[in-house]
Order: structure tokens, then C-alpha cells, then sequence
């Protein structure tokens, strides 16, 4: 066995290791976990950049190395490192549970390096839960608020619901082709797919990710735990879970070989739902976190597009979409942080005169919900171009002029969030936000990678394209 091909996920499991020892520390020092947690991870990254042109097999088969794999282990890699980095002060969280909570993020972190790279379903199952479960955790971490309690219960329960359909459809699978290798399942599926039980397996298979995606009907969870999670905690939820949750959905529906209309079908109408009630809903949000948690849902909806269309490009335009998307959605929940300071929720109402407090974070801000908004030359833009592209070329006129509607409502509420930002006045003077050079450093990257990424796309979109031609 090559154990070298599994180098990023050992590394992570002994950054877990390392917590949990320190979690059995009986003084607590929140600065020292931080700073170690940020030196780990910043190691990460460099460690999964190393092993990303690693290819093979593990464990039987059931566990595959490759590109396209190997990208989203990156990109996870860079999210916890991006989410860590704005630890620094993690007033919602019990100083004595810093070491739990950093232990937590990294064994989710390698739970979903596991399920990128799981090949065989009952694999994908495991690594699913234990990503799930890490997440109910955090959830409920938070101090000081009654909510967290109920949005941990409610994020647990429709957890547990969605895990217990995709079971019940990878039983239906394998009761069909008789195997849960993904592999097998490739060949023998596409001369199935028109079996009720092959298809009804499949969609209830998918199912569990769809709830990771936060796809409609399953995301009933988005709003509350976005709300009812310390801030960092949310942050988390909507960049490194959701691009994990591309990555296994992406994955399972290649494996139909594009010959299911049912399939299709099915996605298109979650894809059309899920665009409009997370639009439709966001417009009406004072919460920031609610309205960015509906805003996700929407987004699910965008890459569904690429991903429904079976085919090279639109798997590329998915994967470049998760990485914009992360890059998109971190840079609006560092402002959410550095606003919201003490670890309370935010109101849009609250960013009034953030201009003046800190115009390095209104700056971030506008990017931010501007490439949400697919506004150029963001590279927000450029993902929504690549994954409507792909469904055109598919034919899929009536989804993108649906997909384009929804793009023009959620314009509305993502300029309520500039206009707060720039030309609301605040009800009391507020003092101006302090940034350390570090932050501001982070912050300043994050926004030219937003505008570099949208107009000279070339280098990432060549990298997803080669991460999609991996896959199929």
C-alpha cells in the first residue's frame, strides 16, 4: 500500500492529535492554540499543494487519489487555514473549549479530504457522518445564546433524517447492481438507470449531499444554524462544507454517464427551487448570517446547473464556481467577524457607516456580495458564466433564463447590503475598526483574488478542466 498517497490526510489526523492533547490542558491559553492551530494549517496547505499530482488506489480500492480529488483537498485545506485565520478572537466560544473546537474543525476538515477521494458508497457514508457530526458539535459550542441549543437539535434531527434516506438508497443500489463500488457501478448503471429501484436508489443516494449542500427541500437547517453558530463556526459551514459537498455530488452524478433524463429531470427541478425560494426568502432577512444562509441556498441551485449537465465543461464551470463561491462567501463572513467583534449576530442595519469605521472591509464587502451577485468583473461572474455556458450548450435555454430571473432578484438584496455599508448612517457614533496588518493583509488579498480571478481566469479554469477530465 502507498501510504504517500494518503500523506494530507495523515497530516491532518495528527493536527487532531495534537488538539486533543492540548484539550486535556488544564489551564487555558487561547492565544497559544490559536497561533499553533494557524502554523498547522498554514502547513496543511503547503502539505496538500505537495501531494496534489499524487495518483492511486487505497484500501481495495474503495479510496482514489487523483487530480480531481487531490484539487478540492487544496481548496479544503485553504478553508480551514482562511477560517482559522479569523480565530484571533473567538469571544462565542469557552476559552477552555479553543483546543476542542480547533479539534473539531480539523477532524471535519478530514472528513471531508475523505470523502473526496471515497469511491465506494458505504466509504462516502462514513466520512459523510463523521463530517456531519463534527459540525452538530460546533453548532452548539457557542455561549451566551439560548438559540444554539435549538439550532444544534434542529441541524442534528435533519441530519440524522437525510442520513437515514441515503442509506435506505444505497441499500436500493445495491439491491440493483449489487456492488457499492463506485467503479462497478459506473458500468453497470447506465444499462439500469431506466429500473425504478435503480433511479429511486440513486436520487435518495444523492440525497445526503444534498442536504450538505443545503439543496431544496433539504434546507430547512441553513437558516437556524447559520444563525444559532458562533460566527466562525458559520463561516465554515458555508465555504469548506459546501465545496466538500460539490466535490461528492459532482463525483456521484458522473457516475450516471449522462444517459438518465430522470436524473436530470430531478436536478433541474431542485436546481429551479432551490434559486428561488433562496432568493425569494433572502429579500426579506434583517439577520446577516439568515440571509447569507439563504443566499446559499441559492447558489446550491447555480452549481446544479453545472453539474446537471454531464459533461466536461459544466463539471469544470462546478468546480470553478466552489472555489469563487469559497473565496466569495469567506471574504463577506470576515467582515461579519471583524464588525461583530464580541461574537454577537449581525443586523444589515449595523453595517450602517461602516465606510467610515473601516473602508478596507465596506471595500471587501461590496466585492464580496457583488461577486455573489455575478456582477463584473468579479470572478463570481466568470462562475456563473461557465456553468450557464455549459447548460446552454446542453440545451438547457428555459433552466439559465430561470437561473438569469433569479440573478436580477438576488440584485436587490445584495445592494441592501452596499447601500448599509455606504450610505446608511449610523444612530450613535461608532468607533472606527482596527485591523492588524495581518488582517488587513488577508483582506486585501482575498478582494484581488476576487477581481484578478474574474478577468484573468485562464490558470484556475485550465486546473478545474483537468480536475473534471480526471473525474469522467
Amino acid at each position: 500500500m502507498k501510504w504517500s498517497l494518503f500523506i494530507p490526510e495523515l497530516y491532518l489526523l495528527f493536527v487532531a492529535a495534537v488538539f486533543f492533547c492540548l484539550a486535556m490542558v488544564v489551564r487555558p491559553n487561547p492565544r497559544r492554540n490559536y497561533f499553533i492551530a494557524l502554523l498547522l494549517a498554514s502547513v496543511g496547505v503547503v502539505v496538500c499543494l505537495a501531494s496534489v499530482r499524487l495518483e492511486g488506489t487505497l484500501f481495495y480500492g474503495v479510496y482514489r487519489v487523483d487530480l480531481f480529488s487531490q484539487v478540492f483537498k487544496v481548496i479544503l485545506a485553504m478553508g480551514l487555514f482562511l477560517v482559522i485565520c479569523i480565530c484571533s478572537e473567538l469571544n462565542s466560544i469557552e476559552e477552555k473549549h479553543h483546543p476542542e473546537f480547533y479539534l473539531l474543525l480539523t477532524t471535519c476538515t478530514l472528513a471531508m479530504m475523505l470523502l473526496v477521494s471515497s469511491v465506494e458508497l458505504l466509504t462516502i457514508y462514513v466520512a459523510l457522518e463523521l463530517s456531519s457530526y463534527s459540525l452538530y458539535i460546533l453548532v452548539a459550542m457557542r455561549r451566551g445564546y439560548g438559540v444554539h441549543v435549538e439550532s444544534g437539535i434542529k441541524y442534528f434531527l435533519i441530519g440524522a433524517f437525510a442520513s437515514a434516506v441515503m442509506l435506505f438508497g444505497i441499500a436500493s443500489l445495491y439491491g440493483v447492481i449489487h456492488t457499492t463500488y463506485v467503479a462497478e457501478i459506473i458500468k453497470v448503471l447506465p444499462g439500469t438507470i431506466g429500473r425504478p429501484a435503480a433511479i429511486v436508489g440513486l436520487i435518495l443516494t444523492l440525497c445526503g449531499f444534498f442536504f450538505k449542500l443545503a439543496v431544496f427541500p433539504f434546507h430547512f437547517w441553513a437558516p437556524d444554524a447559520y444563525q444559532g453558530a458562533a460566527n466562525q463556526v458559520t463561516a465554515y459551514i458555508a465555504t469548506a462544507s459546501k465545496v466538500a459537498a460539490v466535490a461528492i455530488l459532482t463525483r456521484m452524478v458522473a457516475l450516471s454517464g449522462g444517459s438518465s433524463t430522470y436524473l436530470v429531470h430531478v436536478l433541474v427541478t431542485l436546481s429551479i427551487a432551490s434559486m428561488t425560494l433562496g432568493n425569494l426568502v433572502a429579500i426579506v432577512q434583517k439577520d446577516m448570517k439568515r440571509l447569507l444562509a439563504y443566499s446559499s441556498i441559492s447558489h446550491a441551485g447555480y452549481v446544479l446547473i453545472g453539474i446537471l449537465s454531464m459533461s466536461a465543461s459544466g463539471y469544470a464551470g462546478a468546480i470553478f464556481y466552489a472555489v469563487a463561491y469559497l473565496i466569495m462567501k469567506f471574504t463577506c463572513f470576515l467582515v461579519v467577524v471583524k464588525v461583530a467583534y464580541d461574537g454577537s449576530d449581525l443586523k444589515i442595519a449595523q453595517l450602517a457607516g461602516l465606510h467610515r469605521r473601516s473602508p478596507i472591509l465596506a471595500m471587501a464587502l461590496m466585492f464580496g456580495v457583488f461577486g455573489l451577485a455575478g456582477i463584473p468583473p468579479t470572478i463570481g461572474f466568470t462562475g456563473k458564466f461557465l456553468v450557464f455556458t455549459a447548460a446552454m450548450h446542453k440545451g438547457y435555454f428555459i433552466l439559465v433564463l430561470i437561473a438569469m430571473i433569479n440573478v436580477v432578484i438576488s440584485l436587490y438584496y445584495y445592494l441592501l447590503i452596499v447601500k448599509a455599508a455606504y450610505l446608511l448612517e449610523p444612530q450613535e457614533e461608532l468607533p472606527p475598526i482596527s485591523l492588524s496588518p495581518f488582517n488587513k493583509l488577508l483582506t486585501g488579498s482575498l478582494v484581488t483574488v476576487m477581481i484578478v480571478g474574474g478577468i484573468f481566469p485562464g490558470y484556475l479554469l485550465e486546473l478545474a478542466e483537468a480536475a473534471a477530465k480526471a473525474l469522467i
